[in-house]
């Protein structure tokens, strides 16, 4: 799945503005440009294993309410930092719904296996041989 195909609900978002962050003095101009989206993941409507995914890789984003937090504050205006956040989150998505190649489970075969087997008794006979120390 790709990020441009990823359909996100807006019932599912929310968006605040954040003041402007950081050092700042008298003169500085106090617009606030920070996007802060929270995403309601129960209401994207995800199979559990791609809300299991999205959960791991937001990491610490996500509240105990499961909601996903993005903070995009990386442009000046408003409007491009609400299109970074949604892309952000389109993104991951996109990234959750990626399935891992699941692993074949592998047998030893039998000769092998009868292999350990017949070590494991020359060990033991080893042992057994050595007997057992006795004391005066």
């Amino acid at each position: 799945m790709k990020p441009e195909d990823v359909i996100i609900p807006e019932d599912a978002l929310s968006e605040s503005f954040l003041a402007a962050t950081g050092p700042g003095g008298q003169n500085v101009n106090k617009v606030a440009t920070a996007v802060q989206l929270r995403v309601d993941l129960y209401r994207l409507g995800l199979h559990p294993n791609a809300y299991e995914r999205l959960k791991q890789i937001a990491g610490s984003k996500v509240t105990a309410a499961g909601e996903l937090l993005i903070t995009a504050r990386k442009y000046r205006t408003q409007d491009a930092n609400r299109q970074d956040a949604r892309r952000r989150l389109a993104e991951m998505i996109a990234a959750a719904h990626i399935v891992q190649a699941k692993r074949k489970p592998t047998r030893p075969s039998r000769a092998a296996k009868a292999e350990r087997v017949d070590r494991k008794k020359q060990r033991s006979a080893v042992k057994q041989g050595r007997g057992k120390v006795q004391f005066d």
